[in-house]
């Protein structure tokens, strides 16, 4: 029986190949099936990579065959953002400033994937050069949110979460600069795991802020995350096992990451805390004043760092963008290289302060968008609306990484909210442990297929 494999744990399927249950190719077709007769497919994908797809299912059929397999995820298709570098495949990076770009390698993370065994489907829609939250690309394509099509997806990996909310792959991967990953997952329903900056190779990816560009899966389950994380790094899974929540103590992150939120996700973190503190967790309330010192540096650390990498190509081709967007990366012109620097210095001293302050609790919690996906024609009619529905939306996110930290986002139940937990930098590991505890104890919500 196969209907149930598109809405399966990349994991489960993994366990599915490894039982001879599930046979790599079947899946892949099943797969490949599942996106040529979706309705929204074209407003997903950017384009499918078939024929790798089915040359890499292959081979992993032969390896299960022959008890080689590769890894736990060898023969489980996913999808992959469109700035991942493809050998011989366009990548746009969402972004007519890039029509045709065809690379000559894989970025080393679908390199190691590969090896790994995971099956490309293909590359998914995303904002123009992955620099906004809500996922709106009148560009190229706007995936429609997973429950409504009417509403925003969440961006700028909006077509790697769409892929796997609407049962199009087993997992997308997708880049997350200030909430990438992390917004698109909470508004599908997913799981999106943020790593910490210098975990995974940035080599072969599109850039935007290399300081701050980080790589990450958007899943169906905190162990697709590890697993997925680990296939991209080369190295094994951290062990999820008897996580509990019993005895961890939590910070909430109160002001800055609750203020302006709204009724239904503010109401659903509360009511996801009480869950964990009935659970056995300590929940204690903090107030990091250095996190909110360091919100408007973004202006700057962001904005520069991107105009620096795209502005002659932006002031080349100006009409190629979609305003906003354009807008945004324009606004890098107007700051110093002394005014970056300087914005640098004070954000490594904030960090090694939010660092001190947070060293006593397991993980500090927050909701992972202060806002529900908003109306995408709204969004493209009335430009103030977009720029103030973007900040919002990744002003959650954007702390872990301005903190330089790894986070992760947790769907709570309630469609389009989540709670997000973060860690110290390059501590995963435990991130995953404590994710996977907590994960335990939410309602999990149904995905679309």
């Amino acid at each position: 029986m196969t209907e149930n494999w598109l809405s399966m744990t990349a994991a489960d399927l993994g366990r599915g190949i490894t039982a001879a249950k599930i046979d790599p190719v079947d899946l892949c077709e099943q797969y490949l099936s599942a996106i040529d007769q979706h309705q929204y497919s074209n407003r997903i994908y950017a384009r499918t990579t078939k024929t790798r797809a089915r040359a890499e299912a292959l081979a992993a059929s032969q390896r299960a065959k022959s008890n080689v397999r590769r890894g736990p995820l060898d023969g489980v298709p996913i999808s992959w953002k469109d700035l991942y570098c493809t050998a011989g495949t366009i990548t746009e990076a969402g972004s007519a400033l890039l029509a045709g770009n065809i690379p000559d390698t894989d970025a080393k993370v679908l390199a190691n994937a590969t090896r790994a065994g995971l099956v490309c489907l293909g590359k998914t829609h995303m904002t123009e050069l992955a620099f906004s939250g809500l996922g709106l690309n009148p560009i190229t394509q706007t995936p429609p949110n997973v429950f409504d099509p009417d509403l925003a997806p969440g961006g700028s990996s909006s077509g790697a979460a769409t892929s796997v909310g609407f049962g199009l792959a087993a997992a997308g991967i997708g880049s997350d600069t200030g909430g990438s990953v992390r917004i698109p997952a909470t508004w599908n329903n997913l799981v999106g795991l943020k790593t910490t900056s210098g975990l995974l190779s940035l080599e072969g990816v599109v850039p935007l802020c290399p300081k701050l560009d980080t790589v990450g899966p958007l899943c169906r389950s905190v162990e697709d995350a590890a697993l997925l994380m680990a296939a991209m790094q080369g190295t094994s899974a951290p062990d999820l096992g008897h996580a509990t929540v019993q005895g961890q103590h939590f910070a909430v992150l109160d002001t800055i990451a609750t203020e302006n939120c709204r009724e239904t996700p503010l109401a659903d973190f509360e009511a996801t805390l009480e869950n964990l503190a009935n659970a056995g967790a300590k929940i204690t309330r903090i107030n990091i004043p250095e996190v909110a010192q360091a919100m408007p540096l973004s202006a700057c650390l962001y904005t520069a760092e991107a105009y620096a990498q795209w502005g002659e190509k932006i002031e080349a081709e100006p009409d190629k963008m979609y305003p906003p967007i354009k807008a945004r990366f324009e606004t890098g012109k107007q700051f110093s290289a002394i005014e970056y620097v300087r914005g640098w210095q004070k954000l490594d001293t904030l960090r090694k302060a939010y660092i001190a302050a947070t060293a006593a609790y397991d993980a500090v919690l927050i909701p992972a968008s202060a806002i529900l996906p908003p109306d995408r024609e709204r969004l493209l009619r009335d430009e103030d609306y977009f720029i103030s529905e973007n900040l919002l939306a990744l002003r959650n996110s954007r702390i872990g990484n301005l903190m330089g930290l790894c986070a992760i986002t947790l769907p709570t139940g309630v469609n389009g909210c989540g709670i997000m937990a973060m860690a110290n930098p390059f501590s995963e590991a435990k991130l995953l442990w404590v994710a996977t505890a907590i994960e335990r104890c939410l309602k999990r919500p149904s995905l679309a297929t």
